[in-house]
């Protein structure tokens, strides 16, 4: 005995027993592209057997052809898949408005931070480039308040970190009169 199946508007009938696909479904497996509409027919192919197969009317020798049968049925009824649109991000502050002197706002959930980066990384699993291409920001968007980031810099060039070594080690001589020392260590050859 073979299996009968057809596909119209939104019935799936298979050997005379009629299965409603979803209307969310409908509207998901229409104007997808084609390999992604094999996928998701595929999906909704393995739905409808499974809810046959559920039943316990079939056996095991039957189900491949029932699943070509209700694929081809499918694809021939003109079932495609819709792909997701991507929702509009819409950012919890204006981009405008998310750069103050003493802190930054996060654009994923508004929070007021001296440094975004760990934020970012700890809450959303997200890098700066990331976030920065999520929001359509420029690379030279800061991620760190811009007072703080000037503290830190005084901060650094005031214990003289950027410079090198040669030019603190004369500074150095030079301000105490005291003749260099030559170095220790191994020498190099």
């Amino acid at each position: 005995m073979g299996i009968e199946v057809f596909v119209y508007g939104q019935y799936c009938v298979v050997s005379g027993k009629r299965y409603v696909i979803a209307e969310s479904d409908l509207k998901r497996y229409t104007n997808m592209s084609e390999s992604e509409g094999n996928t998701s027919l595929l999906e909704l192919t393995a739905q409808i057997v499974a809810a046959q197969a559920s039943k316990g009317s079939l056996d095991a020798g039957s189900l491949p052809g029932l699943i070509r049968q209700v694929y081809d049925a499918l694809a021939g009824a003109g079932v495609q898949v819709e792909a997701p649109q991507p929702e509009k991000l819409q950012p919890a502050v204006p981009i405008k408005k998310s750069v103050f002197p003493d802190y930054i706002v996060c654009l994923e959930d508004g929070k007021k931070l001296k440094m975004l980066k760990r934020h970012l990384q700890s809450a959303y699993g997200m890098s700066p480039e990331q976030y920065r291409e999520r929001w359509g920001l420029p690379s030279d968007y800061p991620l760190v308040a811009p007072s703080y980031a000037e503290r830190r810099s005084a901060l650094a060039r005031e214990i003289g970190l950027g410079r090198k070594i040669s030019a603190t080690s004369d500074a150095v001589s030079s301000d105490n009169d005291v003749e260099a020392r030559p170095r220790r260590g191994r020498t190099k050859s």
